[in-house]
């Protein structure tokens, strides 16, 4: 399952990712993982939550993007949700990759079993088609 919280940069995005994270690994019985473009909110996440810099791995376009999820997964069979804030700088994407990317992630979260929960600095009246049926959160 893919869910999309999009709106406007500084619309409060992220701290709705955050406060979903930390509610949900009290009920998570393997691991989450907070995929961002920096260390800068280390300490707002529970300790039990893997944060990694997707930058630090030199991740420069969507298809690389795609591979970099691809390999989380195959590393840890435990993963049960992956959180993704500022995803269109994270998976270096822009509108027209939109579609390709969310339907790629659409495959690897139910041959996996992996729910995905997005934050996207657009409104979400604006976002591709494919995209729309996942907004959960649009502020």
């Amino acid at each position: 399952m893919i869910q999309i919280i999009a709106g406007e940069k500084g619309k409060g995005k992220t701290k709705i990712l955050l406060d979903k994270v930390n509610s949900d690994v009290a009920s998570m019985k393997g691991s989450i993982v907070y995929l961002d473009k920096s260390n800068k909110h280390m300490y707002e996440l529970s300790n039990k939550v893997r944060l990694i810099n997707v930058r630090d791995y030199l991740v420069e376009e969507p298809k690389e993007f795609l591979g970099f999820i691809c390999g989380l997964i195959s590393q840890d069979h435990d993963l049960e949700k992956i959180y993704i804030d500022s995803f269109l700088k994270i998976a270096c994407t822009d509108i027209n990759d939109i579609p390709v990317v969310m339907e790629k992630l659409e495959l690897i979260s139910s041959k996996f079993q992996i729910d995905i929960v997005i934050s996207m600095s657009m409104n979400g009246v604006d976002l591709p088609e494919i995209a729309k049926q996942y907004v959960v959160v649009s502020l």
